[in-house]
């Protein structure tokens, strides 16, 4: 996958970014290219080899016709865990740092505290599940060219109903 300067772009576990520069740098004698990625949320700054961004797992934003398929897995019943918590918590944190948008709608599925819940979310969880919702809604409102607010209305419509 090629960027260009101006592509918004997703890294994994920080979201949607932009592609700020392309910058040609000398590390151990070897001259390489450089995509500079800026993540929109926090700012922080990125450098991206161009020659494998995938092994990085940066990624082009999904399509609009990706986002009926996220919708539909939100939709679709809660997976129960038959394993510790702790083995569970590691099994979605991995998923979250995929950078797949399909994984982290799971993410979000399965931590749904309207669902999954007769007691409360721990810290951790709720920090997963926000963060998230967060990564969803920054890239459906930037594929969409919905306000971000409206995405999350959405998005708590859809989780509210979800039994």
């Amino acid at each position: 996958m090629k960027f260009k300067i101006g592509d918004k772009a997703v890294y994994p576990s920080h979201g949607l970014g932009i592609i700020k520069s392309i910058e040609t740098k000398e590390i151990f004698g070897v001259t390489q290219k450089f995509y500079v990625f800026e993540v929109i949320a926090s700012g922080a700054t990125f450098m991206i080899p161009t020659n494998a961004p995938e092994k990085s797992g940066i990624r082009a934003l999904i399509s609009r016709k990706d986002i009926n398929n996220v919708y539909s897995i939100l939709k679709s019943p809660c997976v129960p865990y038959k394993t510790s918590w702790n083995k569970k918590f590691k099994f979605l944190n991995d998923k979250l740092r995929t950078g797949s948008i399909e994984e982290i709608a799971e993410v979000i599925r399965d931590l749904n505290p309207k669902s999954t819940m007769k007691k409360d979310l721990s810290f951790g969880e709720k920090k997963m599940f926000d963060k998230a919702k967060s990564l969803l809604v920054s890239e459906i409102s930037a594929v969409s060219s919905k306000n971000a607010c409206d995405i999350e209305e959405d998005l708590q419509k859809i989780l509210v109903s979800v039994q």
